[in-house]
This record gives C-alpha cells, sequence and structure tokens, in this order.
C-alpha cells in the first residue's frame, strides 16, 4: 500500500528504454480514493484491477497509490500529474456519500473536460443491468498532455468502466500527443 507520499513514476524512471523508444512508451498512473483501505482495514482491489488492466494495454504503471478521500486524493492527483503521465487514472470517490469528494477535487485540475467518457461508462453499467451506475458522478478530462478519468470504487464498476475505456484510451493518449483523429 502506498501513501500520499510515493512518487508516481516519472520519465527518469524510464532511463533504461532507448531515447528513440521513449515517446512510444505509454506511462499511467492509479489512485485509489478509499480512507479505509488507506487506514489498513482492508487492501485496495479495485486500483490494482485497473494497474493490472493498464499494464495489459501496454502502459507502464507502477502500483497504485492508496490514499483517504477527499483533500488526499487531490494532493495525490496535483502528485502524479506533476510526473506528467499519459494518464491518471482514479478509483473510488465517484458516489454520492458524504466524503466521496473526488469529482471534486478532479473538476479544478481539469483544463478540459470530457463528458463522453464518464457518460459512457454510466451507460455501460445500466445497460448491464447495474441501474446504479447512473449515481456514480464520476468526471473525465485533460491536464496539459494527461488524460484525466475517475472511475467508481467497487470492483465491478471498475471492470466495466475498463472494457468501455479499453477501445478509446489509446487512441485519446495518441490525441493528447498530438496524433490524428
Amino acid at each position: 500500500m502506498s501513501d500520499v507520499s510515493a512518487q508516481p513514476a516519472g520519465r527518469d524512471d524510464f532511463a533504461r528504454i532507448p531515447a528513440e523508444d521513449l515517446d512510444s512508451v505509454r506511462r499511467a498512473v492509479v489512485v485509489t480514493a478509499s480512507t479505509r483501505a488507506a487506514a489498513g482495514l482492508y487492501e485496495d482491489r479495485s486500483g490494482a484491477i485497473v494497474v493490472d488492466r493498464l499494464r495489459a494495454w501496454g502502459f507502464e504503471t507502477p502500483d497504485a497509490v492508496v490514499v483517504s478521500d477527499g483533500e488526499a486524493t487531490g494532493a495525490a492527483m496535483k502528485i502524479a500529474l506533476a510526473a506528467e503521465p499519459d494518464l491518471l487514472v482514479t478509483t473510488g470517490g465517484t458516489g454520492l456519500r458524504p466524503d466521496d469528494r473526488t469529482p471534486e477535487v478532479t473538476r479544478p485540475l481539469l483544463e478540459a473536460e470530457v463528458p463522453g467518457i464518464g457518460e459512457a461508462i454510466r451507460a455501460a453499467g445500466i445497460a448491464k443491468g447495474v441501474p446504479t451506475a447512473m449515481l456514480s458522478r464520476g468526471l473525465a478530462g485533460v491536464v496539459g498532455g494527461t488524460l484525466v478519468v475517475n472511475l467508481p470504487g467497487s470492483t465491478g464498476g471498475v471492470r466495466d468502466a475498463l472494457d468501455v475505456l479499453e477501445d478509446v484510451v489509446t487512441h485519446a493518449v495518441d490525441q493528447l500527443r498530438g496524433g490524428d483523429h
């Protein structure tokens, strides 16, 4: 389990990769917003699912950083964004509980929102027969060259959301790098 002081992988961490290949490396960081997991009451499962899937998609991704809900999540996101990853995925804190604050700490960081991602994630959950998927308030947007996506904290919600992202996330990252539509 990591805490907010953990540093996400930066470009210096990829020194073993030949310089001509460095630009082809896609880097991602995962932040889990869970007060209980951060306190050690249970193991973070949703962040681990995201990390495993991103690695399978070819992203260089360190283990998830696990922090408490709310301001600690925003602080971890700022640290991650300073490393300029291609993708920052959060899991947790998108529901209606009073301490679910991930959208509130994400929105001020975004330079542009990409509402279709959150809409598609919610719609996919509803289509799979999970009506509570519409209660997820997850956002998606861009900060510099980083795509930021908030996912729900449940393992089922994370899997469903990753199924949606699988078809578009590489294309989105390529566009942020200046690629064609």
